[in-house]
């Protein structure tokens, strides 16, 4: 009984890593290529598989898509929560701060999932899209609470999506232009910061 419930278990743990092993190779690619020219034939040749043994693992390209878009902003969006939580005692300038410093390091040294996402996601399918929104409102919820306690319960609604688009299109927008040798993230972040609309004290 036990060497029959080892065998499924091993099963599962390969099948785990070969998932693993897929989803990586599919960020770089649509890191690289975009969404279009990510075929699942060129994946599998990437990864040392059969084209169909990918169908193993993930139903569709869309499927696949979906699993390798939703990391990246759950990367990057557990990133930030516990950088925050690491800091309680920051006052509501501070966590911009360091949810701008955070969401640009992830980005730029840490996920090629994150690169994927940004990159990839005006040109999926709508229903590609549909299923990332929930992942997406997510993390937009918190930089609508920093900037909320930012600029005061005063501060409607729109006021605080705008900035929060700002903010997040200037970090993602990094990716096209940020050069490690010319540029630094101290450096844009403080640039960032100096773009904030005065503080609201309470």
């Amino acid at each position: 009984m036990t060497a029959s419930r080892a065998q499924p278990q091993k099963k599962t743990k390969k099948a785990l890593e070969a998932r693993q092993v897929i989803m990586a190779a599919a960020a770089r690619m649509m890191r690289e290529r975009g969404y279009a020219d990510t075929s699942l034939r060129d994946l599998a040749a990437e990864v040392g598989m059969k084209a169909g043994s990918l169908y193993y693992h993930f139903a569709s390209k869309d499927e696949l898509a979906i699993e390798v878009m939703r990391l990246g902003v759950q990367l990057v969006c557990d990133a930030v929560d516990e950088a925050l939580a690491k800091r309680p005692d920051a006052g509501p300038r501070e966590r911009i701060v360091i949810a701008l410093t955070v969401h640009l390091e992830t980005l730029l040294s840490a996920s090629d999932f994150a690169s994927a996402h940004i990159r990839c996601y005006p040109f999926v399918p709508e229903a590609v899209q549909q299923e990332l929104l929930a992942t997406r409102r997510n993390y937009d919820k918190v930089w609508s609470a920093i900037i909320r306690d930012y600029l005061g319960p005063q501060a409607d609604g729109l006021r605080v999506r705008y900035l929060r688009h700002a903010l997040i299109g200037a970090l993602n927008w990094s990716l096209e232009w940020f050069d490690p040798a010319r540029d630094t993230v101290p450096g844009y972040v403080a640039a960032l910061e100096r773009l904030l609309p005065p503080e609201t004290k309470a």
